[in-house]
């Protein structure tokens, strides 16, 4: 009992703050015969065949013009080298098919789908939009939500799932925003609380710019607590309170930022219990990205996605990944970096699961 995982005795708070300073190395709670590097665990368990689920659909890409910002081949490329690397098998890989509209409406008007069903927005709403309007978009986004709705049913029995795509939170009732059609983390929680009218669940956003739609659509809700850290100035420039929201200054280093959200969100979990977490990772806090405004390296993004991973999954929350935005200068790291947070998710699920077994 004394040599169970830090976080595990101390409590979620704790627990965050131990992982930022302990990252390298975890307790063996089976034996309790001192430290054990993780690099070890790897190697024993990426040939026990564990799998964490994947949800994606090749619909996810959408014809844009060539000069466009959003890298939409990142979901394809990110599968293609999750499966090269061996981290997901193809059986892992869960294709999605779109989310019914009735579904849609846990989280938007009748009247706002069908003006993207029948591609009816004007000159203005197309702009803040951000994506032309094709055949194709009520359906790649229907699909998108979907994903994310399947993605935290699945991590609720397995502890742990990814949607290849998703975090579409600057999605409004009414509107959309961003790059964002239907927000799929609302429908996905409205559409759990129909299952489930008590559960509890924590959005954590790390994505560079705060989830406005999705802290708009989930306010007063005292089952569900927002949690954002994101650049203040800088888009969205209307911004949506949320249950916790974070402010980094522009062009923020890795060092100051990781200090930043790790204190923040263990205070946030001082406060609200989860039974659920979806989190936005994001990999536009790149210091290479184009709209990000943070200067975080590789090395920087690894250490949040270690903490982060960690102290959910050892304490026994589910959590359901999503990508988040990415908008990287070079072509294929965006997908890079969304790769690298998948394999750390599974790692750790694979080293929880190992060390319960």
């Amino acid at each position: 009992e004394g040599c169970r995982s830090g976080v595990i005795r101390m409590g979620l708070r704790a627990g965050i703050l131990y992982f930022q300073g302990h990252g390298d190395y975890l307790r063996d709670p089976k034996y309790c015969h001192g430290i054990v590097p993780l690099r070890e665990y790897t190697q024993v368990l990426s040939c026990m065949g564990y799998s964490m689920r994947c949800f994606y659909s090749p619909e996810f890409y959408l014809d844009l013009p060539t000069d466009h910002p959003f890298p939409m081949q990142k979901f394809r490329i990110s599968k293609e080298m999750l499966l090269e690397r061996g981290t997901v098998r193809p059986e892992d890989i869960v294709e999605v098919r779109a989310a019914a509209t009735h579904v849609l409406e846990r989280a938007h008007t009748p009247a706002y789908l069908q003006k993207i069903y029948r591609g009816q927005l004007d000159r203005k709403e197309q702009i803040q939009l951000g994506f032309p309007l094709t055949p194709q978009l009520y359906t790649r986004s229907a699909i998108e939500v979907e994903a994310t709705r399947l993605a935290c049913e699945a991590a609720m029995q397995d502890g742990a799932a990814v949607v290849l795509a998703g975090g579409t939170h600057h999605a409004f009732r009414e509107h959309g925003e961003g790059y964002c059609v239907f927000n799929d983390i609302a429908v996905a929680i409205r559409s759990l609380q129909i299952k489930n009218p008590g559960i509890k669940v924590m959005v954590v956003d790390t994505d560079a710019h705060q989830g406005n739609g999705t802290n708009s659509l989930l306010d007063n809700d005292p089952n569900v607590f927002t949690y954002s850290i994101h650049v203040g100035r800088n888009y969205p420039v209307r911004k949506v309170k949320g249950s916790m929201d974070v402010e980094t200054v522009r062009y923020v280093e890795g060092d100051m930022y990781l200090n930043q959200l790790f204190t923040t969100l263990a205070a946030a979990l001082d406060v609200f219990a989860p039974d659920l977490v979806i989190w936005i990772a994001g990999a536009d806090n790149h210091r290479n990205d184009r709209f990000g405004q943070m200067m975080l390296t590789v090395k920087d993004l690894q250490r949040r996605d270690e903490v982060i991973l960690s102290a959910m999954l050892r304490n026994r929350i589910p959590i359901a990944l999503l990508y988040g935005g990415g908008y990287n200068r070079q072509a294929e790291y965006t997908a890079k970096l969304h790769r690298n947070t998948v394999v750390t998710a599974k790692r750790i699920l694979g080293e929880v699961r190992g060390l319960v077994s």
